[in-house]
């Protein structure tokens, strides 16, 4: 009888916790819709690399469509100061849109 050991293969505990929001929803995403794309990224060893390029493109992403999408909401420093509440809630409704459409074009 022969014994055949099978390596067991998945990211670390740390490496998924490296990840940031959008890379974590990735894996979610592949797991759940795209499982053959998820085996083949992990046995190819380049699920990381690509969670973690996801997740960076969707921050920058983030970072460049918030300030466009808050002057358009006219949430400027001026409601901040005037009336914070206000702009709290624009702020939060222009993160959630640009939110949705990462989670469309890039998760």
């Amino acid at each position: 009888m022969n014994n055949h050991e099978i390596p067991a293969i998945g990211l670390s505990e740390a490496a998924t916790e490296n990840l940031g929001k959008y890379g974590r929803m990735r894996k979610q995403y592949l797991q759940e819709h795209m499982p053959e794309l998820y085996n083949s990224l992990l046995l190819s060893g380049t699920l990381y690399a690509h969670l973690l390029e996801i997740d960076q493109t969707a921050r920058k992403r983030l970072e460049l469509m918030m300030p466009e999408m808050a002057k358009a909401a006219g949430a400027t420093g001026e409601l901040k100061a005037l009336d914070p509440l206000r702009w709290a809630g624009l702020m939060n409704t222009c993160k959630a849109q640009v939110e949705e459409v990462i989670l469309i074009e890039l998760i």
